[in-house]
């Protein structure tokens, strides 16, 4: 891992900062306006191609269950396709909720990918259940679920060191980096457990910051991990010009506004389209919320936002995610970031498949 330690930058410059820390992609494979699913996760494996040969570090996938607009339901699986139509970028979970599965059965998951795979595999796990009750019910597993996190934690990276009345093969003896996404008491855990943290960025920067360093006091070294590391996840848009780069992140803020006032998670729009709309009251106050945890701008601009946040968060690490209704419009600022982050392009040639 990188030996970025946080704090300001007192010397050098933004692009020096930008240059200090690892960069990675997540991408939640959410569904485009006109589309089906499986167009949805056929473009998220070509975009995570996209990303390998950028020379970003990891690419990540998510976890929901029973939203219309999003197809990535099962990520251990589509992680699967991501690893086959890649060569060397990292593939992972952002995560895998545990709550919802039994922890063995998580462990036999990574141990298979881990096996096909060997030292590209990560294992980001989230506490999040089900937002509906007929969701829960269907996954089995109640709202208090998560309040059982750093117990199913403990159970699962047990499997991996084996020793237990129950072996779990082929994980057990494997070394599977496992990540956890700090989310509600996240942090306590992933700091108690030794394991590296996952923090989204949110506008609320003291309160983010806060959890940062309760992450860093109160951590715990393990065989996973010998020091505090933080990946920091921002969503992050990079065009030729900041109102350009601004429309990237309509379409999902509106996807995000359609779940809060109607329920559910709307395909990805055009930013024009929705902009033309004349929006309640309520809308507009749900949409200005959405937008708040968002950066964007040219790459000037987000060459000091990043940089500033790098320096206040002392991140290790930046995940960066987008999702709009254009996968060019995306692939060219995912494109913009690697060139700000100095990233080195991959030497090997794309991978043909799905």
């Amino acid at each position: 891992m990188s030996t970025h330690q946080g704090g300001s930058t007192e010397t050098g410059t933004d692009a020096a900062t930008l240059r200090s820390v690892r960069w990675s992609v997540l991408d939640r494979a959410l569904v485009r306006a006109g589309q089906r699913p499986d167009e949805a996760l056929r473009q998220t494996v070509a975009y995570a191609r996209d990303a390998d040969a950028l020379g970003f570090h990891r690419f990540w996938v998510a976890e929901h269950h029973g939203v219309p607009g999003v197809a990535g339901s099962a990520p251990t699986v589509l992680a699967a396709a991501v690893a086959s139509a890649t060569r060397r970028v990292r593939v992972g979970t952002g995560g895998v909720m545990l709550p919802n599965h039994r922890p063995l059965v998580v462990a036999e998951q990574f141990g298979v990918l881990a096996s096909l795979f060997p030292g590209r595999i990560d294992m980001g796990l989230g506490r999040s259940v089900g937002f509906v009750g007929p969701v829960r019910r269907a996954l089995g597993a109640d709202k208090d679920a998560a309040d059982r996190f750093g117990e199913q934690i403990a159970e699962l990276l047990g499997y991996f060191e084996g020793g237990g009345p129950v072996r779990a093969l082929p994980a057990e003896g494997l070394r599977v980096p496992p990540f956890v996404l700090a989310v509600g008491s996240g942090a306590g855990i992933a700091a108690a457990h030794g394991l590296p943290v996952v923090m989204a960025y949110r506008n609320d920067e003291e309160r983010m910051l806060a959890a940062v360093e309760s992450y860093r006091r109160d951590f715990v070294p393990g065989p996973y991990a010998e020091r505090p590391y933080v990946v920091i996840a921002v969503n992050a848009a990079v065009a030729a010009t900041a109102e350009e780069a601004a429309l990237l992140q309509v379409p999902e803020a509106w996807a995000t506004v359609h779940s809060r006032t109607r329920g559910v998670f709307a395909p990805l729009e055009p930013a024009d389209d929705i902009l033309a709309r004349d929006l309640t009251e309520r809308e507009r106050t749900y949409f200005a919320q959405a937008r708040a945890g968002q950066l964007h701008g040219d790459e000037a601009g987000m060459e000091r936002a990043l940089a500033r946040l790098i320096s206040r968060t002392g991140a290790d690490e930046v995940l960066v995610t987008l999702s709009t209704h254009s996968t060019a419009d995306r692939l060219d600022s995912t494109r913009r970031i690697a060139r700000l982050a100095g990233l080195a392009p991959a030497a090997h040639p794309a991978v043909a498949g799905a």
